[in-house]
Order: structure tokens, then sequence, then C-alpha cells
């Protein structure tokens, strides 16, 4: 039988271990909070499953291949299905699956088939193409309708060209982007966020060159 300091005791240590589990509880939900307009980790399935990690990861393309809007415009842009078709006219699927379907075509003595990829058909589908890359009789192309992932306020001016001049690298406000299969937004692209980034680049320069970023409210906001 329990004495009644035992009796304490197990209900001293039953509700330390509540007390834990409820603060452990508390910090995951707080870590999890946003505040309005915040997102943070906002990474939308997109119609066509574009890898950023074998494009310019493995493949070394450089950002402003795609988004050439971004050195001379406010916005970096999509780009055109025409840019996608530069390389994709003729790469129409992993070179894995093409050597794959060469092998077994000289193995069953026949013509090899014309390998396409799920993601890449549907490229040419927008674009309303036959299997000899030229337009479907009566087909109209249609757009892909890419979601966007970093949205900004309508109340904030940004200038993508302003930065891309003074040399800020992409990944300060996209994050390591060669590294993702889908892409997501890794900053919270708060007012503050930006602040302090201009406050730090004023006393540390952009690659070595020194700069007077505005913290000026009507930069941003007019």
């Amino acid at each position: 039988m329990l004495t009644r300091d035992s009796k304490l005791q197990t209900l001293t240590v039953v509700l330390l271990i509540g007390a834990v589990f409820s603060l452990a509880t508390l910090v995951a939900r707080l870590g999890a909070f946003h505040i309005p307009g915040n997102q943070q980790g906002y990474a939308p399935e997109q119609p066509i499953a574009f890898s950023h990690r074998l494009h310019a990861g493995e493949l070394l393309i450089d950002c402003k291949y795609c988004h050439s809007g971004a050195e001379t415009s406010r916005h970096a842009g999509i780009p055109a299905t025409s840019v996608c078709m530069n390389c994709h006219s003729i790469v129409t699927d992993t070179l894995g699956s093409i050597r794959a379907e060469d092998e077994l075509a000289k193995e069953e003595k026949r013509t090899a088939r014309r390998m396409v990829s799920g993601e890449l058909q549907k490229i040419y589908d927008s674009l309303a193409l036959d299997e000899e890359m030229k337009t479907k009789p009566g087909k109209v192309p249609k757009p892909i309708e890419w979601i966007k992932v970093h949205n900004l306020p309508d109340f904030v001016y940004f200038n993508h060209s302003a930065h891309v001049s003074m040399n800020v690298a992409c990944d300060r406000c996209h994050g390591a982007v060669e590294t993702m299969e889908r892409v997501r937004q890794v900053e919270d692209l708060s007012m503050g966020w930006c602040v302090n980034c201009h406050r730090t680049v004023n006393h540390t320069g952009i690659a070595g060159t020194p700069v007077d970023a505005s913290l000026d409210c009507a930069a941003c906001h007019y």
C-alpha cells in the first residue's frame, strides 16, 4: 500500500511528465506558426515536375538563362516554352531511358522507338506538337499555368534588376534552388528580413564592392 509521501511523489512525477509533453507540443506548434502573409516553406505542386536540381544543379544551367528578366526587369519572369524547346526539341527523355530502348531495339533487331517522358509530353501538348515536332492541324497551343512560389504583398515594390546588377546572388533570397526537386520559399521575405539584409550589406558590401542599400520606407512602399 502506498504511503501519503509515495502518492505525492507519484503525482509529482506524472505532473512533470505531463508538463514536459505539453511544453514540447507548444514549442512544435509555435515553430509551425506563421504570421499572416508569411509563406515560408511554400512549395506548390507545379503542372510539370520541373527539376531545378537536375537543370541548375547537375547541368549547371545559369538561373538567368531561363529567368532572363531578372537582369533587366523588376520581375525575374517564367521562361517561355520556346526556351524549354531550345533543348527539348531534341532531348525528349532521360539518357538512361533512351539508351535502354536502343539496347532493347538492337536485341530485338528493330528500329528504336522515340522515347518521350511523361513530363516532357506535357510541354509538347501545350505547344500542340506532334511526334515530328510540327503543330497539329486544328490545334491551338496553350500556355503552361505555372504557379508562382514567391509572392509579395501588392503594397511592396521589389526590383530584381536592381539586385542582380549589384551582384546579389540568387540564393541569397531563394536558397539553394539547385538542390531542389520542387522549388520552395526558403526565407520568410518579411520586411524585417529585407531591412536587415540592407543593413548588413551596407556594412559588409557585396562581393567586395561597397553598397548603399536604401533604408528609406519609400524605396519599397510608394
